[in-house]
């Protein structure tokens, strides 16, 4: 097996982003010296849609996929692992549902259902839910496949 190696990761990372953003401003037709805030609120209003539109429908099938997984290792500290993961999957759905929800018709649910403090307290608890979950199932299936 090959050595794990962080540094190879960071580089491929800002290489990737440093290569889609100048494909994304490339692709809405304007020039690197017309790129501000509002030109490229213009220019990617359609592609931003259709990201927005494909998003939760992949998302959805991922959490699918996800408990699948966990229900065939059920038993076991990798399907626990997995278990993890998959409730912390479906608490991002939600919340990215949620986004798409203020974002497309202006109504943010939680501040909706709960007021203002009460809602951006609930949204960052989902926020640290989701991160405690996939930590916590990556963390076990790490352990497991250590043989601890």
């Amino acid at each position: 097996m090959k050595k794990f190696r962080p540094l190879h990761l960071l580089l491929l990372t800002v290489l990737t982003f440093a290569v889609s953003s100048t494909t994304a401003y490339g692709q809405s037709q304007c020039s690197l010296l017309q790129v501000n805030n509002a030109a490229a609120a213009i220019h990617s209003s359609s592609a931003n849609y259709w990201f927005g539109v494909m998003e939760l429908p992949f998302l959805f099938i991922s959490v699918f996929f996800a408990f699948l997984t966990a229900y065939a290792l059920r038993g076991g500290k990798f399907g626990k692992g997995m278990t993890y993961m998959a409730w912390g999957f479906l608490v991002m759905a939600v919340g990215h549902l949620h986004m798409q929800i203020e974002h497309y018709y202006g109504i943010n649910i939680f501040k909706t259902l709960l007021g203002s403090v009460s809602g951006s307290v609930a949204w960052f608890a989902a926020l640290v839910v989701t991160w405690a979950l996939s930590g916590l199932g990556f963390w076990s299936i790490y352990k497991a496949s250590k043989g601890a």
